[in-house]
């Protein structure tokens, strides 16, 4: 069963955040803006704002630094250079905010010495705390790749999502690709070969905060193409030739019983719990399900023989959950929606004992997509069926998971694959039975983070509704500047 349904968003699609921040309004007066045009005497050439080699200093306003220009340098690679340093959410907002501190700028380009004022930088040791949630607290989001969330775009779609009424969050702290998204700096990282999208985590999860959400960092655990590829020695192993074993034809599967591969993971985690994260979610938190079962080698079946797939699993979250749960952060864990069948063939292949699994978490988020029942249940097309099939999946998780105390929150179908009455009625549905049968809360699904649908849903799945009970994080948190109502698109941010 695939995770995702529809086209990877391409980075060219958006424009990349280069380090988050919160965006002054740009209809708010500024005066620290002003304050930093003062300090610079107005000059009719960029030479006057170079102060001669006698000349004390400026007085410079605090969250402004002076910064000499080098040869070639221009505002453009400025803006970069800054940007996850500054409280700006994105490049536009920044080079306005250098302009505007710097007067005489005219072109683009910078002479070498020349003094440019950089005002609204961050106080050294900027950080931000988790917010204590409570497991049962109804979560109502949507999930956004990593690029998404690192762009101005992503920004749009979170102010939007918010003024209809969602409350939430979920983004790539790392997706399957294996590329990690935020500067975290371990051996098996691809920081810093890739540079990360979100530059400053901190600074996304504050304005998450300041739209009084709750901000969820997803992590597709061991199915990892970039180390498997990177690392083939990490990945699942050929019994038939000795290389690294392919799910059909894929070499994207690391092996979920090594424990450096675990290790990394829950490292990841834990990182993004201490930069203020609410929620750790792991994802791909399962062996693979599909391919040539019977060629593929893993590590515990030599040094653990008689363990099983589900044993290799349960240890490793019940491990994890105990490094994350001090933290302070929720833990939740997405699962097959199918496993609640409790097939053999299902349990023997992924290792996701629910049961089990329940123990050992806060959430358990069942993906619950009816277009995915495919040749279940006799029906021809299922994803016209989501009164049965989510039905019936929360019917079945809720009974083997009683008495764990885990909430269950599940995923849902916010794409129209096979799924011909895909509408924002069928958005309410799927809603409406999830609570009905006991859900608290719901996060939807759309791999290129489309969520028209839903939009047009919202509006009628207010508080106190048969959809959804309303709860709320409580006041925003305190900012300094305001929250710009729209985010500039002309420039990347963060």
């Amino acid at each position: 069963m695939s995770r995702k349904i529809g086209l990877v968003l391409g980075t060219a699609a958006v424009v990349c955040l280069f380090g988050v921040a919160l965006m002054r309004s740009a209809a708010a007066p500024d005066p620290s803006r002003a304050a930093v045009a003062e300090a610079v005497a107005p000059a009719a050439s960029p030479e006057a704002s170079i102060p001669a080699s006698n000349s004390p200093a400026p007085q410079l306003p605090q969250g402004v630094v002076l910064h000499e220009a080098r040869k070639g340098e221009s505002l453009p690679s400025l803006v970069r250079q800054y940007l996850p340093k500054t409280e700006y959410m994105t490049g536009s907002e920044l080079e306005r905010a250098i302009r505007g501190a710097n007067p005489e700028l005219g072109s683009i380009w910078f002479k070498a010495g020349q003094k440019i004022m950089v005002p609204g930088m961050l106080p050294e040791g900027f950080g931000e705390q988790s917010k204590r949630i409570a497991r049962d607290f109804e979560v109502r989001a949507i999930y956004l790749t990593g690029t998404m969330a690192g762009s101005a775009k992503g920004l749009e779609i979170m102010r939007r999502w918010r003024e209809l009424g969602g409350n939430a969050v979920v983004f790539d702290l790392k997706d399957s690709d294996g590329i990690v998204n935020v500067p975290f700096e371990h051996p098996l990282s691809s920081v810093p070969a890739k540079t990360p999208i979100i530059r400053n985590l901190p600074k996304l999860v504050r304005h998450i905060h300041s739209l009084n959400m709750v901000a969820i960092g997803r992590i597709a655990i061991f199915r990892d193409e970039y180390l498997a590829t990177k690392h083939p020695e990490l990945a699942i192993q050929s019994r038939r030739n000795g290389t690294a074993w392919r799910e059909n034809g894929k070499l994207v599967w690391t092996d979920p019983s090594r424990k450096d591969i675990q290790d990394y993971n829950i490292a990841l985690a834990k990182y993004g719990a201490q930069h203020g994260l609410d929620e750790i979610q792991f994802d791909y938190v399962r062996f693979p399900a599909e391919g040539d079962q019977k060629d593929a080698k893993f590590v515990y079946q030599a040094t653990n023989p008689e363990w099983h797939r589900k044993d290799v699993i349960t240890a490793f979250v019940a491990r994890a959950h105990e490094q994350i749960r001090p933290m302070n952060v929720l833990f939740s864990l997405d699962v097959f929606g199918v496993v609640a069948w409790q097939r053999p063939i299902d349990l023997a292949h992924t290792g996701q004992d629910i049961p089990e699994l329940a123990r050992h978490c806060d959430v358990l988020s069942p993906m619950i997509y009816p277009s995915h029942f495919f040749g279940m249940d006799g029906y021809a097309v299922p994803g016209d069926a989501p009164e049965h099939f989510i039905g019936a999946s929360m019917d079945r998780f809720r009974k083997i998971t009683e008495g764990s105390g885990v909430v269950l929150r599940p995923w849902l179908q916010a794409f129209g694959w096979k799924t011909p009455s895909y509408s924002p009625q069928y958005i309410k549905r799927q809603v409406e039975v999830a609570k009905s049968r006991g859900g608290i809360g719901f996060l939807f699904w759309n791999a290129r983070n489309d969520y028209s649908k839903p939009y047009a849903a919202m509006p009628e799945m207010q508080a106190g509704s048969k959809y959804v009970r309303g709860d709320e994080l409580g006041e925003p948190v305190p900012q300094t500047t305001a929250v710009s109502a729209k985010p500039a698109t002309s420039r990347g941010t963060m």
